[in-house]
């Protein structure tokens, strides 16, 4: 604690916490009630709501319940949790799920609230200890499970507890899911913190689940402005950091599980979150080590919820029904259109990694340690999830190029000209194939500490998605060369991810994330041994020669791409900082290294060059450029 007034003042908002009285001004954590938001068109009339007599605690006893009226225009039914299915046993799970791990729940809650609580804060610190202190049969028993069975992913890292042999965790399992199925009858805020925690397992992940915690979610008001409501203010805090968990739970399911999202912009009155929606007591501000971790969570969590709603835009403006039947219809302007709407999320892209904390960077001092050191950094999933949203940005401009260069209204004859200007092509997969070389740069460049730590749970996908990307530009590589080059650096991809592995350890699940990807990436490279011989690259490029070598020069160099003579001559040099493009330095086997000097993953085209009368009427038309950027420390 910072201060006992602090302490004190935390303590009169929660309401006099302690005893039977337990957080009983509170909308979603009452210990015999639970609440179901009143929506504008159910079978209660607002405006008749409006003539119950309301107590001095804005209650209303009714036939079917009691009204909690927390807004002006918000209202709230809450019901008794004895009369739902299974509450008798609650008090049987809580001593079961205890029994398992006993009598090491102390020290697996100061695993939770060092490693993943600072990084994922959807929990309240002070009351979760409170409550635990008194009696640990105060919880609802699927939280209680959720945060052990995180916590035991680090059971190594703790010295009370790695000469101790690991409870049964199958069991601890089974009871988080009989238990969290239960408490869904009667749902709180708690049902879904635990739904979300169990999520994070790497293989935790479902999306029949998640649906399930946002509509619990919307039951609970969660997708709405609770910033005036009359409740505990701390209560106010927990519902938007809870509420924004859950949109990030939906928008990142959506894209690994390719689903339509749950969430929609014209239903989600949330606000963004602000320094005062954390509580001000979870750490000693007198430890200066401990302080700097918890401020670099809040702002690692902050940043991924912006990230997310990017994301939520990269899927809404190109992967929904609707958007990619746009596409299709537009024929062989298919890549104009997707060219047009991506530069505005580009930008916003490129704006968001700009504006990161210097603290989140992976170049700064808190997040790049010693091989040896202890101190975990969980900086490495909001990175990868940046990858993640700019190769699913990537991927679909380059199906959008195959569409539009195989799809002529008739068969074409040995005289038809390309769809699509050839440099057009050129310059997008020349994008693409940066933003593959940086993403495998940085999973080469991560260190134990990183991958030791807490990682967000889709990221067993998003490393998957690195390998799928460059399986895609495999794939669609016009020459032999360049298909060749995409083989090799998958090749190498594959032994990174097998060495993170051994990095990682069996600490955290990294093992696993990491399995997985290989795994999906051994199935993409084996769908592409059926893919066709393609052509030598001299056939590929001799169209292109008699476009021109001097304008094929010309805008080569006004977008900031230089030509390397080995390898199949696809050579992408890195940012340097006036946002052009130089060349790599060593190279292996004839081509350029993709480990050597990558400094930004968001710079592939100068933002401020570009010539050749063609090339930039087509810019102009279609409002597309990709911008390059200062260095990001990649």
């Amino acid at each position: 604690m910072s201060s006992t007034g602090a302490t004190n003042s935390l303590i009169e908002d929660m309401a006099n916490i302690g005893g039977p009285t337990l957080l009983k001004r509170t909308l979603g954590l009452q210990n015999d009630r639970y609440s179901q938001y009143i929506g504008p068109t159910t079978d209660f009339e607002p405006s008749l709501i409006d003539l119950s007599p309301f107590d001095p605690q804005d209650e209303s006893l009714l036939s079917r319940g009691t009204l909690r009226k927390v807004s002006d225009v918000d209202t709230f039914l809450m019901l008794p949790d004895y009369s739902t299915p299974g509450h008798e046993h609650q008090v049987d799970d809580a001593d079961a799920i205890e029994n398992i791990i006993a009598p090491h729940g102390p020290a697996l809650l100061d695993l939770y609230f060092s490693i993943i609580h600072p990084n994922f804060p959807i929990l309240q610190k002070t009351v979760f200890f409170d409550k635990y202190n008194r009696s640990y049969r105060e919880f609802s028993p699927p939280i209680l499970a959720a945060v052990y069975i995180l916590a035991i992913n680090w059971w190594d890292h703790s010295e009370e507890l790695v000469n101790v042999p690991k409870p049964d965790i199958r069991e601890l399992e089974r009871l988080a899911r009989v238990t969290l199925a239960d408490a869904m009858y009667r749902p709180k805020l708690s049902t879904v913190q635990a739904g979300l925690l169990l999520s994070q397992r790497p293989e935790g992940d479902q999306w029949a689940p998640t649906a399930q915690l946002v509509a619990i979610g919307q039951e609970l008001g969660l997708h709405l402005d609770c910033s005036n409501w009359k409740i505990p203010p701390w209560e106010r805090g927990l519902r938007k950091r809870l509420a924004w968990a859950l949109y990030m739970q939906d928008k990142w399911g959506s894209l690994i599980h390719g689903r339509p999202s749950h969430i929609f912009a014209s239903n989600w009155a949330v606000l963004p979150l602000s320094p005062n929606d954390f509580p001000d007591v979870e750490y000693d501000e007198s430890d200066a080590e401990e302080s700097a971790e918890y401020e670099k969570g809040r702002l690692l969590f902050t940043q991924m919820i912006i990230l997310s709603q990017i994301l939520a835009e990269v899927l809404d403006t190109f992967y929904t029904l609707q958007a990619m039947s746009a596409v299709t219809q537009a024929g062989p302007q298919g890549t104009h259109l997707v060219l047009q709407l991506a530069k505005p999320v580009q930008l916003k892209l490129k704006d968001w990694f700009a504006a990161l904390p210097q603290c989140l960077r992976m170049d700064s001092s808190s997040s790049t340690t010693s091989p040896n050191s202890t101190k975990l950094s969980s900086t490495g999933f909001l990175h990868l999830a940046y990858f993640a949203t700019e190769i699913t940005l990537h991927r679909r401009i380059i199906r959008s190029l195959s569409a539009s260069i195989t799809a002529p209204s008739s068969p074409p004859s040995p005289n038809t000209k390309p769809s699509l200007d050839p440099y057009i092509v050129h310059i997008c997969r020349s994008a693409a194939k940066t933003r593959l070389i940086s993403a495998m740069d940085f999973v080469n460049r991560l260190t134990s500490s990183h991958l030791r730590s807490f990682w967000y749970f889709a990221s067993k996908t998003n490393f998957a998605l690195i390998g799928t990307f460059g399986s895609l530009l495999w794939a669609t590589a016009p020459g032999r060369e360049e298909a060749e080059w995409y083989r090799r650096r998958l090749g190498e991809y594959r032994w990174t991810l097998g060495v993170s592995c051994k990095g990682g350890g069996t600490e955290g699940g990294t093992l696993r994330l990491t399995e997985f990807a290989m795994g999906m990436l051994d199935v993409s490279t084996g769908l592409l041994k059926a893919l066709p011989e393609k052509p030598a690259l001299s056939r590929v490029g001799s169209e292109n020669e008699n476009l021109g070598s001097r304008r094929q020069r010309s805008i080569a160099e006004g977008y900031g791409y230089g030509y390397n003579g080995g390898g199949g001559g696809f050579g992408i040099g890195a940012a340097r900082g006036d946002g052009s493009v130089g060349s790599f330095g060593a190279e292996r086997d004839g081509e350029p290294d993709a480990r050597s000097g990558l400094a930004s993953p968001s710079t592939s085209v100068s933002s401020s060059g570009g010539s050749g009368p063609g090339y930039d009427t087509y810019m102009a038309s279609s409002s597309f450029a990709l911008h390059g950027g200062g260095d990001d420390g990649y």
